[in-house]
């Protein structure tokens, strides 16, 4: 049964509307931006994208999922295999990070806004190499600077980064307490580049 025979021609405008604006976004795209953009509340727009949502479930090789704050046409995971299989062959390889990238990442990500020399201080070791990379590949920003001696630049994480960990919030991180005796998974890990 297709969706267009379940739904009044009213709604069904909406729910088009939605599907094309939500395909060609490649970032997550929040509610309100959404219902800015069709003019339509806020209310009406989060129960078409739960329609779609429920509808993409049943038979398509994608989803919409709600991540980093908004929504995105995002690949069906029991389709993972295929997808792999096409990156291997046609696209680029996946973000891989070097372990020190990766501490400078969970420095950023658990202790923001940060500076440059908390990172350091954490770390053990210079990071200003470290930090470029991450700033050039849009996992962090810079959030303004710190009032004191010298005003550090401080540092944040961006969207960017929540996308790439499939996150929808910083809150959803894992407690540090729980990660104590867990290692970084070696597919994360570039061997080449240690810091």
């Amino acid at each position: 049964m297709s969706l267009d025979s379940r739904v009044p021609d009213e709604q069904g405008q909406l729910l088009a509307a939605l599907e094309s604006l939500l395909i060609i976004s490649s970032e997550p795209v929040p509610v309100e931006a959404l219902s800015r953009v069709l003019g339509v509340g806020a209310k009406e727009i989060l129960e078409a994208l739960r329609i779609l949502q429920f509808h993409y479930e049943m038979n398509h090789g994608f989803r919409l999922v709600r991540i980093s704050g908004g929504w995105q046409l995002s690949s069906a995971p029991e389709q993972a295999e295929a997808i792999s299989r096409f990156r291997d062959s046609f696209q680029n390889q996946p973000l891989r990070l070097s372990r020190a990238a990766l501490e400078t990442l969970a420095v950023v990500a658990y202790k923001q806004p940060v500076t440059r020399g908390e990172i350091e201080e954490i770390r053990g070791v210079r990071s200003d190499k470290v930090i470029e990379t991450l700033l050039r590949l849009g996992l962090i920003r810079i959030a303004g600077k710190r009032k004191g001696t010298g005003t550090p630049m401080l540092f944040r994480t961006t969207a960017t980064f929540l996308d790439a960990f499939s996150l929808d919030s910083i809150s959803e991180l894992p407690d540090l307490k729980d990660l104590e005796d867990s290692r970084v998974p070696e597919f994360l890990v570039d061997p080449e580049e240690d810091r």
